[in-house]
């Protein structure tokens, strides 16, 4: 029964913790349909080394949000896709962050919204620096985005990088 209880209590205050780690959202930053979508272009990009602020990030993001990165397997062709956590990103994208300079920047947008759901497809140029002149990659994210009343939360952000037999087509370059 000990052993129960112990656990128990664990369990709660490690739940109490983690919720008390996510900071409130600036309200700036989530708006508007527009200010959560520069908000999240604005807090993954920075030089190689710059900590990023991933309180800042997480505090953009429902509590059910997904990240989806697509890509092709170069062994089988086969397209596939990976679907993480807002923590999950962190954790992928920090190390590779702390090495690399990564800049994001939206170069065009679609946005179709009914009621309180937003589907925007957001044409992305990625830079090592923000003088850099010419991308290293582009592609489109494509965000799904609810307004709950009071504020935007992302609830997905699906992305696929445009490759030379799959280039982004001109009507998501306007």
């Amino acid at each position: 029964m000990k052993i129960s209880a112990l656990t128990t209590i664990f369990v709660l205050l490690a739940a109490i913790t983690s919720m008390a780690q996510v900071k409130e959202a600036k309200p700036a930053d989530v708006e508007s349909i527009d200010s959560i979508m520069k908000a999240v272009y604005d807090v993954i990009s920075g030089d190689a080394g710059v900590e990023r602020d991933w309180d800042r990030f997480r505090s953009l993001f429902h509590k059910d949000a997904r990240l989806i990165p697509t890509g092709k397997n170069p062994q089988t062709g086969v397209t596939g896709a990976t679907a993480m956590t807002p923590d999950g990103y962190v954790e992928r994208a920090a190390p590779t962050f702390a090495k690399q300079g990564f800049h994001e920047r939206e170069i065009s947008r679609k946005v179709d919204r009914y009621g309180n759901i937003v589907q925007v497809f957001s044409t992305y140029a990625a830079f090592r620096s923000k003088t850099d002149k010419e991308p290293f990659m582009r592609g489109i994210n494509s965000f799904q985005l609810l307004f709950d009343g009071k504020r935007w939360w992302v609830m997905t952000i699906f992305w696929e990088a445009e490759t030379p037999d799959n280039l982004i087509p001109k009507k998501y370059l306007n």
